[in-house]
């Protein structure tokens, strides 16, 4: 008989494409997985990965295999979690991939009462501002805008339900290089600007009475979108240049002084975040107890 554990090791490696970042994913040992996949060649008597110092790929008998493997361990996953359902209290592990600006602005003012709601479930989150794969990644849920949403989720709103981008600068770069009256003036000042993960430029999007106005801006800085926001708010509060972020994460330093509106009429405002799951399936329970603690804070 094949052990269920030596099935998910081996689809963990092949998914990683590494016994050591399997291994971070499932919290054991790269030894102990090596040896769960050796075990599991054996028995089956044919190579399933090829192995080399820099990476581990699947053999074509590895490819097949993993394709009927997931679907029937996602089912011996769902059937398990029926049973859990009978539980007193939900337990197990929660893993969210989300924005570094949920994880900054949102989960803050949640994860503390979840957890104390549920000490049974341990929860697990990665904040990165690039799009990836949900169940390929090994995440239960994400979160996400409404606009990088694939069509088969289920999506529940978490978080402010309108969100605006600031405009903001320092009060000595204004009074070096004078105060923008509308947007297409910030072509002509120093910029703090981003990129997302895909190398595309972050445009910055105005809006005011119908008229929508967008602007590639120009400046000394460039920053990956996501953890180093804050360099780029240093850089300003220093007054090298006109940043434009999340108006939740510029406030503080707009009630201390050291930011400054800019273009206040013309920040768009925007449909808040969701979060978002797989609807192929039953939820697991952690996921379950999420999702309905979300929506019971929810006004309404």
């Amino acid at each position: 008989m094949v052990d269920v554990g030596d099935l998910n090791a081996f689809l963990a490696v092949a998914e990683r494409g590494s016994f050591r970042g399997a291994a971070r994913r499932l919290n054991v040992s790269a030894s102990g997985l090596s040896e769960a996949v050796r075990r599991l060649e054996s028995k089956l008597g044919i190579r399933l990965l090829h192995r080399t110092t820099r990476s581990v790929v699947a053999t074509e008998a590895g490819a097949r295999l993993i394709e009927r493997l997931r679907p029937a361990l996602a089912e011996v996953e769902a059937a398990l979690e029926v049973v859990d359902t009978f539980r007193d209290r939900p337990a197990g592990t929660l893993r969210l991939n989300v924005p570094v600006v949920a994880a900054r602005l949102i989960l803050p003012a949640i994860v503390p009462d979840f957890l104390a709601r549920y000490p049974d479930i341990t929860l697990e989150v990665a904040a990165e501002d690039d799009f990836i794969d949900l169940v390929a990644a090994g995440f239960d849920a994400g979160i996400r805008y409404d606009e990088r949403l694939e069509r088969d989720m289920i999506a529940v709103p978490i978080g402010p339900r309108v969100q605006r981008s600031a405009t903001a600068a320092a009060p000595a770069y204004l009074a070096r290089k004078g105060r923008p009256e509308h947007p297409e003036d910030l072509l002509s000042h120093s910029c703090l600007t981003g990129r997302f993960g895909s190398g595309a430029v972050l445009i910055w999007e105005f809006e005011r009475d119908g008229e929508i106005v967008r602007v590639e801006p120009r400046g000394p800085l460039v920053i990956r979108t996501g953890a180093t926001a804050d360099l780029a708010v240093d850089a300003a509060i220093a007054g090298t240049g006109i940043i434009h972020l999340f108006e939740d994460w510029l406030r503080p330093h707009f009630a201390r002084g050291t930011l400054v509106p800019v273009l206040e009429p013309w920040w768009q405002p925007y449909s808040g975040p969701f979060l978002y799951y797989p609807g192929r399936r039953l939820p697991p329970p952690p996921l379950r107890a999420f999702v309905d603690f979300i929506r019971s804070r929810r006004p309404g």
